[in-house]
């Protein structure tokens, strides 16, 4: 049989109530209000009668504050970051290591940061060079904190600090360098004096941060002036750039002109050679003539007329002779007689025969008249 069902017994579970129903929620709130008043010190009881918070819960609840107040004061700090721990403003610890920890709250507090992340740092500004020429510069800075207490604690605000002291070193560096050592070649140099200088600088405030990077992003002329610097600019390339063709242009022509010296001086070598080998060849075929002579004197002189002539007649394309008493004059068209064989492939051999029967003769009657004349051309 079910608790709620008639037939007598005390089945109710609120209690032996009777005809009297649920509780009143009212009166249960006034009997806790009755007991919070007890534990700190309030009156004696309720108007029901009811005795005081009795010391067991009162443990209950100095146990979960005092649970609450332990779980408030654990923390975490993750492997690439760093505590630094003030009670009452003091540091009590210079550096946290990663790990589970716990601080007493409201009495110590623990701050945490990142001593693995690159932070950037971008500054520009107009900066005067050492030849009093104004250049636009803009560079970023790479950094990260290197002691988490000398960040928190030296410096009031070291972001601050660090873009004060990044416009220092810029313009000590641009301000002895020249405008053409900043806008062209000389911009690697400059972020690494920049970076050396102002890592010294932060050194020197005890800041905690390590510049790791100093990129220069652009160094320019400014924007009023940045024609007629385009067009210094475009002046000097073209200056370098005939200065290379001239360059390439000696590189080439000395060469060749040293070339040229070479082998005319071993033309001249081979011409003195071969003159010198033909002269020794002349006196040595003369003295060889010369002993010929002394034993057949008519025959060697004939033979060097008839060469003469050979030498004469190779050269010349035509034979005029006059024979010296008569009134004909032989001509012979050498240069004719030559292509005429060339077109034909051969002389007409009776012609020529004719021709030098008639030679001949007209020579053996010069001969016997005493000469004749024979001009070459």
């Amino acid at each position: 049989m079910a608790w709620n069902e008639s037939g007598g017994g005390n089945k109710d579970p609120w209690g032996n109530r009777g005809d009297q129903g649920p509780p009143d929620l009212d009166e249960a709130i006034r009997k806790l209000q009755g007991q919070l008043s007890g534990m700190f010190g309030g009156g004696g009881g309720s108007s029901s009668g009811g005795a005081g918070i009795s010391a067991g819960a009162a443990g209950l609840l100095i146990l979960a504050f005092i649970a609450l107040y332990i779980f408030i004061g654990l923390y975490q700090i993750d492997a690439q970051e760093r505590g630094v721990i003030f009670r009452f403003g003091a540091v009590q610890e210079s550096e946290v290591t990663p790990g589970l920890h716990w601080n007493p709250p409201f009495i110590d507090r623990v701050d945490i940061v990142n001593v693995t992340q690159v932070q950037s740092h971008s500054h520009q500004a107009l900066m005067l060079t050492k030849d009093e020429n104004i250049v636009d510069v803009s560079l970023t800075v790479q950094w990260v904190i290197d002691s988490a207490t000398s960040f928190l604690v030296n410096v009031r605000d070291p972001r601050k600090s660090l873009d004060q002291a990044t416009e220092s070193a810029l313009r000590h560096v641009v301000g002895s360098s020249t405008m053409d050592q900043v806008i062209t070649d000389g911009r690697e140099a400059i972020a690494i004096e920049v970076q050396d200088r102002l890592q010294a600088y932060l050194r020197n405030y005890g800041a905690g941060i390590d510049v790791t990077k100093v990129n220069i992003d652009r160094s320019a002329p400014p924007v009023q002036v940045k024609d007629a610097f385009n067009d210094v600019q475009k002046a000097k390339e073209d200056q370098q750039k005939f200065i290379n063709q001239a360059t390439a242009y000696s590189q080439q022509i000395v060469p060749e002109a040293r070339g040229r010296a070479q082998r005319q001086l071993e033309e001249a070598q081979a011409y003195r050679d071969r003159v010198i080998a033909r002269s020794e060849g002349e006196a040595e075929r003369f003295e060889k003539l010369l002993a010929e002579y002394s034993v057949a004197k008519q025959v060697t002189r004939d033979r060097l007329y008839i060469d003469a002539l050979e030498n004469v007649f190779k050269n010349a394309s035509k034979v005029m002779i006059d024979v010296e008493g008569g009134n004909n004059m032989m001509y012979l068209p050498l240069d004719k007689l030559s292509q005429r064989a060339t077109e034909n492939g051969a002389l007409d051999a009776q012609a020529l025969r004719r021709d030098l029967e008639q030679l001949r003769r007209d020579l053996n009657s010069s001969r016997s008249q005493g000469g004749s004349r024979l001009r070459t051309n």
